[in-house]
């Protein structure tokens, strides 16, 4: 068990409602945001990130400005993404705006690198789904090279090959800590032991158990390749309020109504109300009074031997206020009693 496991927050800017029930702007969202991390800090949280996403049911479609932002605002919490997708960006240009932000944020910048969950972006950029698999390969292992900030040639199929150069500007802490978002297959952990970056588990669905299989091969093959023992953390959503009963009710409408609407662009039936009860008493919906919440993030620390725990707290149009208040007790109360249980 790692001695001092790690505690943050995601969150996609999810559009939420105002006070007469219509949809915020995209522009309200993101200060609130800002606002959301403030709480974090407030709450002696570990890290902030926030998931790139080009949708209308989203408002971070550029991560890195908004995590400059909230770079002038805090001044302790680590700041990143949640992912950035990679395969439908320039590795060159990713790694230029991240060692912008660690500049201005005097060494606070993290990068969770993946494919996403959606592909709204790869024709908004003109990318071909169909190379889903190479852009992501080739434009890891370029954006690896470039954590050196060593003079590089490199040269692939996706990209225009580079020849001795150097990127600018350089970063405050070298190299930028970067992890590997990982869904659950055993070719992305094998990836993310491959290039020797931390792994982290996206554990939206079912119970966290089933993927120690995946934490013991990271950490085999990363034994294997020379990489030495590697983080692991875990994104799963969740929410806090003073009682199970308000938590699990606050939570379902707005969590119903962003599954409903994304499963019925992918094929899923809607989630019925008995379905979202086990997700809260087995599976991967960390959602409660304090005290539940905690034994269930100490439980899954514990199984898989976490380095960090990063709960999801937004939530389709959850309100502001709630979420709020979720991150005070998650920060003020939660935390300090998992660290009670798992030292």
């Amino acid at each position: 068990m790692p001695p001092t496991p790690e505690f943050g927050l995601h969150t996609f800017g999810d559009i939420t409602l105002a006070s007469d029930g219509t949809p915020k702007s995209h522009a309200a969202v993101l200060r609130d945001v800002v606002a959301e991390a403030e709480a974090a800090e407030r709450a002696g949280l570990d890290f902030f990130g926030v998931g790139e996403h080009h949708r209308n049911d989203f408002a971070i479609s550029a991560p890195e400005v908004l995590l400059g932002a909230i770079a002038g605002r805090t001044s302790r919490l680590r700041l990143g993404t949640a992912v950035t997708v990679l395969s439908s960006d320039d590795p060159v240009r990713v790694y230029q705006r991240f060692s912008t932000l660690d500049g201005v944020s005097n060494g606070r910048a993290e990068v969770i690198l993946g494919r996403g969950s959606f592909t709204e972006s790869f024709p908004l950029f003109g990318f071909e789904l169909d190379q889903y698999h190479i852009l992501f390969d080739e434009k890891l292992d370029l954006f690896t090279k470039l954590r050196t900030e060593q003079p590089i040639t490199w040269q692939g199929r996706t990209r225009a090959p580079l020849t001795g150069q150097r990127v600018y500007p350089t970063a405050e802490s070298i190299p930028i800590k970067t992890w590997i978002g990982v869904g659950g297959s055993p070719e992305s952990v094998a990836r993310a032991a491959h290039y020797g970056l931390p792994m982290m588990l996206a554990i939206i669905g079912g119970g966290s158990s089933r993927f120690r299989p995946y934490v013991d091969l990271f950490h085999k093959l990363c034994g294997e390749q020379g990489k030495g023992t590697l983080p692991v953390g875990v994104h799963s959503p969740g929410h806090v309020a003073e009682s199970d009963a308000i938590a699990r009710d606050e939570f379902w409408p707005a969590f119903k109504g962003m599954h409903d609407r994304i499963g019925a662009e992918r094929g899923w039936p809607p989630i019925t109300r008995r379905q979202y009860e086990q997700e809260v008493e087995s599976g991967a919906l960390y959602v409660g009074s304090p005290d539940t919440v905690a034994a269930k993030v100490a439980a899954t620390v514990t199984a898989l031997g976490l380095n960090r725990f990063d709960l999801k707290y937004s939530a389709g149009t959850l309100g502001h206020d709630k979420m709020l208040r979720s991150i005070a007790l998650y920060g003020g109360t939660v935390v300090p009693k998992v660290r009670a249980i798992v030292r």
